[in-house]
């Protein structure tokens, strides 16, 4: 399907057919472009970057390169190709034809998955608003305002589902997307993770890999929905979310490449008089990072989430390259629990496990990214090792909300726990020191900061040294 950029707002979906529908959303983009100015990159709004905009929703050549200020930037609607005689793979509903319509008795939570989802889109730019200003190189700065374009974009993408199919009530949802900020006492985001702030450039690449794959997975279960433009939508959202989980993988990649360098050049682990970030304190923000994140998926044990997936709104992870009967009604799946003084597997029914499920899949595709920058330890010949912690660790959601674990998954007291926590969590003088090494941007390109080493290659084909972003 092509995508008409001859109109006010681009998209794949005939808008200027419904007139009604393209009147609502034309008149909720000033909204969007206000809060966009207001809440966007604080500081370079004006500058021209180096970003790719998507053109077609095809696999292959979907996306065009080339400078643009932000504002500026094409957002639109975009929807993945739709699927010939698509029926619906999972549920009670399975084997009938996907909805093209809400059905009236799930209008109510499909609503609120929709917000949920569409919630966390601004926030995350909200979370990395005044990052630019601290960024190690120019190819950083574009990487972020890419992930933060596509974030708006990807608001774009719910708030069309809001109005095309949700009434009165949906609009009034979208409008509210735009009036919650990040962090607020009065009006926060709907999900912790997401008011949590995002103050370093390590945090960042630890949010990227991190929370934006919880992105991902959420994703590609909502992209099994019954309700077809959600799961087209969620489609092509996934295709631009890869390059979030790419900027974060790659950057903390690269920190822990430099800090490698700087070990072997000064021989010593405490490389910090020498402007590097130290393994053991990359260790205390993954340990921070991965655990938040594993919150996001939910209680191990859900009756919303069997629900849902009942219902045929939502799915697991490549739902139809499982092997069961994708409806789970005997089924039984293990999971952990608190059982006395340790942690316990235990069988309980596959359809209440649903949130573990895609949590277990999460955690899986995160040791990848681990095992990666292991490999970078180890080619440069030091003895040390990134772990991810214990889904037990620091966790406020679900069957370990309420105990004190360390990383290792041992329960541990609360005096213990008082006693140890800044050996595994980031602390107050972690993230001034961190903070003190990103006090001012460098943005002559070519040029890096002390403390991450140049990427391996350009965007797009380009050098290293390309000007991503002109200050001139």
């Amino acid at each position: 399907m092509s995508i008409n950029y001859n109109e006010l707002i681009p998209n794949n979906v005939d808008l200027s057919d419904n007139r009604r529908l393209q009147r609502a959303l034309e008149s909720w983009q000033p909204h969007y472009l206000d809060w966009w100015r207001e809440m966007g990159p604080d500081g370079f709004q004006n500058l021209d970057v180096y970003l790719r905009t998507a053109i077609s929703v095809d696999a292959k050549g979907w996306a065009n390169f080339g400078y643009v200020r932000m504002p500026d930037y094409r957002w639109g609607i975009f929807l993945a190709n739709p699927e010939k005689d698509r029926t619906i793979n999972f549920g009670d509903h399975m084997g009938e034809p996907a909805w093209q319509e809400v059905p009236g008795e799930y209008r109510g939570i499909l609503r609120r998955l929709i917000v949920t989802q569409g919630d966390t889109e601004p926030a995350s730019v909200e979370q990395q608003r005044y990052l630019g200003a601290t960024c190690p190189s120019l190819y950083d700065l574009r990487n972020l305002f890419q992930v933060n374009v596509e974030e708006g974009r990807h608001l774009w993408a719910m708030v069309y589902l809001l109005h095309a199919f949700f009434g009165r009530d949906g609009r009034e949802e979208a409008d509210a997307l735009l009036e919650r900020r990040s962090g607020d006492a009065d009006k926060p985001r709907i999900l912790l993770a997401f008011n949590e702030k995002t103050p370093d450039w390590l945090s960042f690449f630890m949010f990227t890999y991190f929370t934006d794959r919880d992105g991902k997975y959420q994703l590609a279960s909502l992209a099994e929905s019954a309700f077809d433009p959600l799961a087209r939508s969620c489609r092509f959202m996934l295709t631009e979310e890869a390059h979030h989980m790419f900027v974060g993988e790659t950057g903390v990649g690269r920190i822990v490449q430099r800090a490698c360098e700087l070990m072997n050049e000064h021989d010593t682990d405490d490389i910090r008089p020498y402007g590097g970030i130290d393994l053991a304190t990359i260790q205390r923000y993954v340990n921070f990072h991965f655990s938040v994140s594993c919150d996001l998926f939910g209680s191990e044990m859900s009756t919303n989430a069997a629900n849902y997936y009942t219902m045929g709104l939502k799915g697991r992870y490549n739902e139809t390259k499982k092997t069961d009967d994708h409806k789970l009604t005997h089924d039984q799946y293990t999971i952990l629990e608190v059982d006395g003084d340790q942690v316990a597997p235990k069988q309980e029914a596959a359809l209440l496990t649903i949130n573990e499920q895609l949590r277990d899949d999460y955690i899986e595709d995160c040791q990848r990214g681990v095992d990666r920058w292991n490999k970078i330890i180890k080619r440069h010949g030091i003895d040390f090792e990134l772990t991810l912690p214990h889904r037990a660790f620091h966790r406020t959601i679900g069957a370990f909300a309420d105990i004190k674990a360390a990383p290792d998954g041992t329960i541990i007291s609360q005096a213990q726990w008082d006693e140890q926590h800044h050996n595994w969590l980031p602390t107050e003088e972690d993230r001034r020191f961190v903070a003190s090494l990103m006090q001012k941007p460098v943005i002559e390109p070519g040029k890096y900061a002390n403390w991450i080493a140049p990427p391996a290659r350009g965007i797009n084909g380009q050098p290293i040294d390309f000007e991503y972003v002109k200050f001139s």
